[in-house]
């Protein structure tokens, strides 16, 4: 025979049980309900990680002269120390410095533009950047494309554009996730009117600078204003693609032509050649660069 203690429980447990039975389907009902709720709530609740990283942790760049800082600290020559992408240089302050501060620049940066190369050539740039497996990409191209011995030489607009997007989807083959930052253009007329100014700088660009809107650089005539104008509109047609192309790809950021609509002057260019970006415009290309990225909703 059970113990007093035993069916004392017993007891408790048959009327535990009977409660639970008047009760209990909508007490059950009402558990899972709220716990089914809950979790909605809370799904709802969290936000999903935001595609665009303000702060990416490393950098590698790709282009041309420009990012190559030609022609900002001699002539003829490279100066990597003060690309506005991964420059060290102090009064640069450039975009990899700025993200990622000194020490860590000098770490996890990496500058593989080329002097003189084209779009047809950033596939190939791209590819050697993904191996450092960078959490954004820098992309400056397309002057040299309109900088042709003459405007017929110039790269199609359809060329141009089947070129920015191979060397796109190399990038996203290697690497799905990584941001890509896409500066426009330079304005090549602009470069032209302000350093005409200079009588230097045109004998330099006798040299062969940028002949198709450098070159007669005093002639006003007919043809030499419609050469030009070819030239300005070629690169307008660039800028368009390369605003098309990033747009398809949701972690690609264009300067909305930031660094074409800038009004630079004489202090913005080289004081070797008068077409390349000074310290200065490299600070300049580096402020616009760092806007763009860091924006919160571009």
């Amino acid at each position: 025979m059970p113990k007093r203690s035993h069916r004392l429980r017993a007891a408790h447990a048959v009327v535990a049980a009977a409660v639970l039975t008047a009760a209990g389907c909508d007490a059950a009902g009402a558990g899972a309900s709220g716990g089914r709720e809950a979790g909605t709530a809370a799904g709802r609740s969290a936000s999903p990680a935001p595609v665009w990283n303000t702060r990416p942790d490393s950098i590698a760049a790709v282009g041309d002269s420009i990012t190559r800082g030609f022609d900002a600290c001699m002539v003829l020559t490279d100066c990597p120390e003060v690309s506005w992408a991964t420059g060290s240089d102090a009064g640069v302050d450039s975009l990899a410095v700025r993200l990622l501060g000194v020490t860590e620049a000098a770490q996890r940066s990496w500058n593989h533009a080329v002097t003189g190369s084209r779009m047809a050539d950033l596939r190939a740039q791209m590819e050697r950047a993904v191996l450092h497996r960078p959490e954004l990409v820098t992309v400056m191209a397309g002057a040299n494309d309109a900088c042709r011995d003459s405007t017929g030489q110039m790269t199609p607009v359809a060329d141009f554009r089947r070129q920015f997007q191979s060397a796109m989807t190399a990038l996203r083959q290697a690497l799905p996730k990584t941001e890509v930052y896409v500066s426009s253009v330079p304005n090549l007329k602009r470069l032209w009117s302000q350093g005409r100014t200079n009588a230097l700088g045109k004998q330099v660009w006798k040299l062969g600078i940028c002949p198709s809107m450098l070159g007669d650089a005093d002639a006003l005539d007919a043809a030499a204003t419609q050469r030009r104008d070819t030239v300005q509109a070629r690169v307008v047609e660039y800028n368009k693609v390369l605003a098309e192309v990033c747009a398809k790809d949701r972690r690609c950021r264009f300067d909305d032509n930031a660094v074409f609509d800038y009004q630079f002057g004489t202090k913005q260019l080289s004081h070797w050649d008068w077409f390349h970006p000074s310290r200065n415009g490299q600070a300049r290309l580096a402020e616009i660069a760092y806007r763009t990225v860091t924006a919160t909703d571009p």
